[in-house]
């Protein structure tokens, strides 16, 4: 059992968590930190733990930086309203870890503090890890400021597990902006499922390289588009729900400054439905591509169902599609106007088409979405 000391100073209710154990003797270990629920912004250092408390409403007023070897666990039920833009967001440095245990009927939500919510209020969640990318060998995340990245397949930064985000994605400048939940170089001991990014002003949820495993996805309503992997992700993506995003529904790209730069994204994308009419397709396949290996895909309401620049601008993409690198077997699309705008002699296995349930219910939500999401 954990213990926790409640003290009251005014109108302010200040936590402190301990992560030390009834064993006395490991009391030392992993010292006392001070949480303000009021105005939640926090350094989680090397040793510390803090565990917040599902009764409480946690105020998120500026950054919550979990650094190396610092934990957070937040569990089912807890609440988290943000404001500040920018200044509001949760980070996971390499070697730190998050515990989001969330539960079917109880999700950690992490949303706006507004009363008249808009996507863009206050930044989102960010994951760095030790998995490889081909951005360099220590980028730097495009927000927060951290490094990620490394050689580590199976790096562990903790457990994110029924979390639903909403109205994030504040906006720097127009080159530098919040995702909903961003993974740099996130490792496949990682444990993600269950995750939902509900009008985010970006992307909804996104992958930068690494090794990590998304299960169980939805996004809804992205200002940009729904789900996004680039720089070499090479990970599962398995039952994802996308609708009603402005742009693509998934992109997927290599590299946005070498097309083919290595190690190259390669996805596996299974069971996915993707409904809504965004302006960038139902799957867009860009700066270099990578390999994509998908099945039981459903493609619902699109101009175009599968979207690549043509070859002049990006020959890299066309290229892995012309190789047979890219294959989707099978796919199914319904009330969309051209399957595919890829101007080559399509390859035999490029866009094998069957019917599918997609998620599990077609353009439906699926069942396994009841309930936590919005």
């Amino acid at each position: 059992m954990k213990k926790f000391v409640l003290s009251v100073f005014a109108a302010s209710a200040l936590i402190f968590a301990s992560c030390s154990s009834d064993d006395d003797k490991n009391k030392d270990k992993e010292p006392i930190v001070e949480v303000n629920p009021d105005n939640f912004t926090l350094t989680i250092k090397d040793g510390e733990h803090v565990k917040l408390i599902n009764t409480l409403e946690y105020n998120l007023t500026g950054p919550v930086i979990v650094e190396e070897g610092g934990k957070l666990t937040i569990p089912a039920g807890t609440v988290i309203k943000a404001s500040g833009g920018t200044s509001a967001y949760i980070a996971v440095a390499q070697k730190g870890q998050i515990f989001i245990n969330g539960e079917a009927n109880n999700p950690v939500v992490m949303t706006s503090a507004s009363a008249n919510p808009a996507p863009g209020d206050w930044g989102g969640l960010v994951v760095c890890g030790q998995a490889p990318t081909n951005k360099g060998t220590s980028p730097t995340a495009e927000v927060s400021d951290l490094y990620y990245g490394g050689t580590n397949l199976s790096d562990n930064s903790g457990v994110i597990k029924y979390l639903r985000v909403e109205y994030t994605g504040a906006e720097y400048n127009g080159k530098k902006q919040f995702n909903g939940v961003s993974f740099f170089g996130v490792g496949n001991g990682t444990k993600v499922e269950y995750i939902q990014s509900y009008n985010g002003k970006d992307d909804g949820i996104e992958f930068f390289g690494g090794t990590v495993n998304g299960k169980y996805l939805v996004s809804t309503g992205s200002g940009d588009d729904s789900i996004d992997f680039a720089d070499g992700w090479a990970g599962t993506g398995e039952y994802w729900y996308i609708k009603d995003g402005a742009k693509a529904g998934i992109e997927g790209s290599n590299n946005g400054d070498d097309f083919a730069q290595t190690p190259l994204t390669n996805a596996t994308l299974k069971n996915i439905s993707i409904v809504g009419g965004g302006s960038e397709g139902g799957l867009y396949i860009k700066e270099g591509g990578g390999k994509w290996n998908a099945s039981n895909i459903y493609v619902d309401g699109f101009e175009v169902g599968v979207h690549l620049k043509n070859a002049d601008s990006d020959p890299q993409s066309n290229q892995q599609v012309a190789n047979g690198d890219i294959t989707f077997n099978n796919i199914q699309f319904v009330g969309v106007d051209t399957k595919t705008d890829y101007a080559g002699d399509l390859p035999e296995n490029f866009l094998q088409e069957g019917t599918n349930t997609g998620a599990g219910n077609g353009a439906e939500l699926p069942d396994w979405a009841q309930g936590w999401t919005k």
